[in-house]
């Protein structure tokens, strides 16, 4: 039980890596704040309720006795934001553990010029400033108490380009950027911050796996061919699974990497260290 007494407040809990991680944190005793907003970004909807995504990740979580408070938030809303973690404080006393995870992906084909501009900034504020206004409301708590642990969920794309890509790349790079700057910040307090960079995800859930099926169309190949073709390219010779990312995210949250500030894990397989 790692993280038996602590909270852990985890964006985009609904689905993807950020179920994984909020299941894998109640196996390990925690207590979890769950975000999530209320549509997907493109459109499709899946609104709070007894059936919804986030309450299902909620129920998985109780189930494995967990405590939970599920809130509705939009990451681009700092008054939410501010909201959604003064009730969590009031529920739980202090929020331990902070998982970056909401993010989007960009379409895939469109090379830069091709970028409209609510495009770029949509990206950029979802998926690099939103982790800033998680640390923003988070952070300093944290800070005042003298402990805690902060796990940024950016991407392979955080260290090398990927063509057709180039608002995620610049907002993911820039995570990676913002997790170094913040953990130097932090250290004197004992607030480690580190970021999580998974490569390819075989969860269609889970951004990096839309972004495969995003090639995939844009290509016009099947997707299990295009991801058939993709895994052997992999050094080895797999995808990577949501639950290999949440086990790298518990160890970050837990006292076990205690010493541990400022790094940049990356759970791909090998891809990186070509």
């Amino acid at each position: 039980m790692r993280l038996s007494g602590k909270t852990a407040l985890v964006t985009g809990a609904a689905r993807g890596l950020g179920r994984a991680c909020a299941t894998a944190f109640a196996e390990e005793g925690a207590d979890l704040v769950l975000l999530d907003i209320a549509a997907d970004l493109d459109g499709v909807p899946y609104p709070l309720g007894s059936g919804s995504q986030l309450a299902h990740t909620a129920g998985l979580c109780r189930d494995l006795g967990s405590s939970v408070l599920v809130q509705q938030v939009d990451v681009r809303d700092m008054r939410a934001v501010d909201a959604a973690v003064a009730a969590a404080v009031a529920r739980f006393g202090a929020i331990d553990v902070l998982v970056n995870n909401a993010g989007i992906a960009a379409p895939s084909g469109r090379i830069a010029h091709d970028i409209e501009e609510d495009e770029w900034n949509l990206m950029l504020d979802v998926d690099l400033s939103g982790a800033w206004r998680l640390i923003r409301a988070v952070g300093g708590r944290m800070a005042e108490r003298g402990a805690g642990s902060i796990v940024n969920i950016a991407s392979t794309a955080g260290l090398v380009g990927y063509r057709h890509f180039a608002a995620y790349v610049a907002a993911k790079h820039g995570l990676v950027g913002l997790t170094k700057a913040v953990a130097l910040d932090y250290a004197p307090r004992k607030v480690r911050v580190n970021a999580l960079c998974p490569g390819s995800v075989r969860d269609a859930d889970h951004v990096e796996g839309r972004m495969l099926a995003e090639i995939a169309r844009a290509l016009d190949v099947p997707v299990d061919e295009h991801e058939d073709t993709f895994v052997q390219s992999q050094p080895m010779n797999a995808l990577v699974e949501p639950e290999d990312v949440a086990a790298a995210a518990l160890w970050l949250a837990s006292d076990a990497s205690r010493q541990v500030t400022g790094s940049v894990l990356t759970v791909d397989g090998g891809f990186t260290a070509r």
